[in-house]
């Protein structure tokens, strides 16, 4: 096992191990980990620090506690006189229109991060929280945990990308579903829906989240990655089926002379055989 770097940023803690694995807590517990806007920021930072350290290959992402996220601290939107206004001019708002990647109420949440993210989710992941877990390619769930839209009470709109990841995520019936009752979703319900990738027993998601990211360590890491984005590209900036092939192409046209030949070298002197994972 690699040496781990630790840092906390306050609110938000990052560890980072020497063999490429980024974890990012979100540690406000006495909140369920609901986000302000100081929280934010740090969220955001942490994910573009990911991004940024090429020595960090996949991202665990998961709140401390019991509870991945209650979603926007709402003590913290009670004391503005609108959703973008702050009375308290030491919080600065992050309620500013999307522009490219830019920083979100959230944090993180109107990025397209550029590794994977390998959501784990304990207790409360719901409205903010909900949108945020969205971040990931992969949501490892525990069996007791709740999604749902619980701001549809508040009148406090999805503005973090629910609107946009879940119908995609899981279809628009479906989200709709969700989106227009703010109902809770248990682990299983999620699960059929294909908004829990895996349910794991209670205290168990970060671990196995952590396991799904050790073993995507071992794969030709520009091969999976042009494929991760491809699928984002076909799901969200695709202008047709053949924009969407053509990207496919062009993309992973380019990998085969820096990883495919050597993996097939491989397999024709005898690896993988039979489904093996073993190399």
């Amino acid at each position: 096992m690699s040496n781990a770097a630790d840092g906390e940023l306050d609110e938000v803690k990052v560890k980072t191990t020497n063999h490429g694995i980024t974890t990012i807590s979100i540690n406000r517990t006495h909140r369920r980990n609901a986000v302000n806007s100081a929280t934010a920021k740090q969220l955001y930072d942490a994910f573009i620090a990911f991004e940024n350290d090429i020595t960090q290959k996949v991202c665990v992402f998961h709140g401390e506690g019991g509870n991945f996220c209650a979603g926007f601290d709402l003590h913290e939107v009670s004391s503005r006189d609108g959703l973008g206004s702050d009375t308290n001019e030491a919080t600065p708002s992050k309620n500013e229109p999307v522009s490219g990647r830019n920083i979100g109420p959230m944090g993180p949440s109107r990025l397209t991060v550029k590794k994977p993210v390998i959501a784990a989710v304990s207790g409360y992941a719901v409205a903010g929280g909900l949108e945020l877990s969205l971040l990931g390619d992969i949501r490892v769930v525990e069996e007791d945990a709740v999604f749902g839209v619980f701001c549809r009470r508040w009148g406090v709109p999805l503005i973090d990308g629910g609107t946009v990841r879940l119908q995609a995520i899981i279809g628009l019936g479906r989200a709709l579903d969700m989106i227009l009752t703010g109902r809770s979703v248990g682990a299983q319900e999620a699960l059929g829906m294909g908004l829990a990738n895996r349910v794991v027993p209670r205290g168990r998601a970060l671990a196995e989240a952590t396991s799904i990211a050790e073993s995507l360590l071992q794969f030709p890491q520009l091969c999976m990655n042009i494929d991760r984005s491809s699928c984002y590209y076909s799901a969200f900036n695709a202008t047709s089926m053949e924009d969407a092939l053509k990207n496919e192409f062009h993309e992973g046209s380019a990998v085969i002379s820096k990883e495919s030949i050597k993996g097939a070298t491989l397999f024709s002197k005898g690896s993988g055989r039979h489904g093996s994972f073993s190399l």
